[in-house]
């Protein structure tokens, strides 16, 4: 397959950012690339034109580096709240994940974050307060406060009354309460001691 070389006039995801000189096949270039304005052919021209990119890019990165700093500072006051279903014993429904939490973001404070910026070693399972790290830029990280509530309310379990009545120690059954002599039980013991006395 054919390659050619472009010049990129805007960032691509996988392949380059803006004034970025790369290989690309001649169809994607052709096709694609120039009729779409987001890469320039490379000509001397145009090699002048990559110094008006660079200059370019430079000043946009700058930008977003500054206000990713201001977002690392303000994400630092936040406490993002997310409800999320639980059962009665307080065990959530699925978990928190990075899209989730982009979305409250989005629907709490009127943030928009990419989700690839959120860092979740594995989504969180557990009611209870949390720590994310985000990566807004490759030299800005920052921490978000989230407090995962329950919509739920979890119920206390209903006090059980004790059996007052004592256990034997084996298989766990009642103790039985000593049996009272009866009238008759009386009488045999009786002759029985008057036999062996005859005897």
């Amino acid at each position: 397959m054919a390659k050619t070389e472009v010049i990129l006039t805007h960032n691509i995801i996988g392949l380059g950012g803006e004034s970025d000189q790369v290989k690309v096949a001649s169809g994607y270039a052709r096709n694609y690339l120039i009729p779409q304005h987001l890469a320039i052919p490379v000509t001397q021209a145009n090699k002048r034109q990559m110094e008006s990119l660079k200059q370019r890019r430079a000043e946009r990165e700058a930008h977003e580096l500054n206000a990713m700093t201001e977002m690392s500072k303000a994400f630092g006051k936040l406490v993002l709240v997310v409800k999320v279903k639980t059962g009665e014993d307080g065990k959530m429904f699925g978990t928190v994940t990075a899209g989730l939490i982009a979305d409250e973001l989005k629907k709490q404070f009127d943030i928009a974050l990419d989700k690839r910026k959120i860092h979740l070693g594995e989504p969180l399972k557990q009611l209870g307060e949390h720590e994310v790290e985000l990566n807004l830029h490759h030299d800005v990280k920052g921490t978000l406060k989230l407090r995962v509530e329950s919509t739920t309310p979890i119920v206390a379990p209903a006090p059980v009354a004790e059996d007052k009545r004592p256990h034997s120690e084996k298989r766990g059954k009642h103790a039985e309460a000593p049996k009272a002599e009866t009238a008759e039980a009386k009488p045999k013991a009786e002759k029985k001691a008057k036999v062996e006395k005859k005897a």
